[in-house]
């Protein structure tokens, strides 16, 4: 099986390191490593951890209309973000369900850069191509760069080793700098609720700066098990599991995301893929939407499981769940009936025919602590 499976360039780093390896979106992936996942995911919390997150995409788009062009795929203003900031994106398609969220970054004014879901993004490269083709040049980086993620509180104290100017950088804020002479994009992002940030990073050298990131005494290795437990606690999607192309972005509870400016009364509304069935969403409601649970026993409830009302009756399902090292519980995520989608509704999830109490709680179920500057 893992003969089939690609591999990161920091494949043999993992290795190396006692990895558990586990298939994870056509790559053989990191799941733990000795620490163990629950250690893992407390480490990141009070330190720094380091995640290989190279199967995800990269694309390049170049050309003095490669943000008009690219705004029309997204309800994300693309045209008015500052050069040196990165923006959360949705790709909608024409019902309004989502293909696909993805990070993109202003370089300058004729470049983007874009980061997208590892099992997404051939199909996003040819989506791209197919829309965009005759606006901008479209240029995969798939094959030569590596994308590492360094998260945690200690992550700042560590890259500022390598190069100071990151301890001014603030959330969503992206530079090309220098770390250990290795020519890198550096976002201050992540997918865990923590401080710290993304790093792109030439795939012949990916593993050098790992190396050098590791033998800081506050970084430890972390694999996929803590990532999902940690963007749980969060509160963040994942794509195919909290949102897919039969869900919008306000029955995944993502309007946050759809830009002031691109809203139905915004100076440049419409004009991206199933807007009219977004906008009215947005003024009439959906029937379901994603909220947060938190199990009122020990016992995790786990993706698939069924949520039901005091009679019985199926109201919804649970999309992600699973335990939360940093409270100490089970949290999860579900698809639920809108009219019982209120804060505290008590409601039950089916676990091996077992009814488990749950209450509608609010997100994230750990505070995020992004850095924003100083108050």
């Amino acid at each position: 099986m893992s003969d089939t499976l690609l591999k990161t360039p920091l494949h043999a780093l993992h290795l190396e390191l006692g990895a558990r390896m586990v298939p994870f979106a056509g790559y053989d992936m990191p799941v733990q490593y000795p620490l163990g996942v629950l250690k893992e995911h407390l480490h990141t919390r009070e330190q720094a951890g380091l995640f290989d997150v190279s199967h995800m995409g990269q694309i390049r788009l170049l050309g003095e209309h490669a943000a008009a062009a690219l705004e029309a795929l997204v309800p994300v203003d693309i045209i008015d973000l500052p050069v040196g900031t990165q923006r959360y994106a949705l790709f909608t398609n024409d019902q309004g369900g989502i293909l696909d969220d993805l990070m993109v970054a202003k370089v300058s004014e004729t470049e983007l850069f874009l980061v997208v879901n590892a099992a997404c993004k051939e199909a996003d490269l040819v989506h791209l191509r197919s829309h965009l083709a005759s606006h901008c040049v479209i240029e995969p980086l798939f094959e030569s760069r590596a994308l590492l993620a360094l998260q945690g509180p200690k992550a700042v104290d560590v890259l500022a080793r390598l190069h100071p100017a990151v301890s001014n950088m603030t959330f969503m804020q992206f530079a090309a700098l220098e770390l250990a002479g290795i020519a890198c994009y550096v976002s201050r992002s992540g997918y865990t609720g923590e401080d710290g940030y993304e790093i792109s990073v030439p795939v012949e050298l990916a593993e050098t700066l790992a190396r050098r990131l590791l033998s800081e005494p506050e970084v430890q290795p972390i694999g996929l098990g803590a990532r999902d437990s940690l963007r749980l606690e969060a509160g963040l999607c994942l794509y195919g599991h909290d949102m897919n192309a039969e869900l919008t972005p306000i029955e995944a509870n993502l309007g946050w995301a759809i830009s002031k400016v691109r809203r139905a009364d915004g100076a440049r509304a419409g004009g991206f893929p199933g807007a009219e069935t977004i906008y009215a969403q947005q003024k009439d409601g959906v029937p379901r939407k994603r909220v947060g649970l938190l199990p009122q026993e020990r016992m995790p409830v786990r993706e698939g499981a069924q949520v039901v009302d005091a009679e019985g009756n199926e109201v919804g399902q649970v999309c992600s769940g699973g335990f939360g090292p940093t409270l100490n519980a089970p949290v999860a995520m579900a698809w639920i009936d809108t009219h019982l989608s209120g804060l505290e509704t008590e409601l039950w999830a089916l676990v091996r025919g077992k009814k488990v109490p749950v209450k509608v709680s609010r997100m994230p179920f750990v505070a995020q602590r992004y850095y924003r500057g100083q108050a």
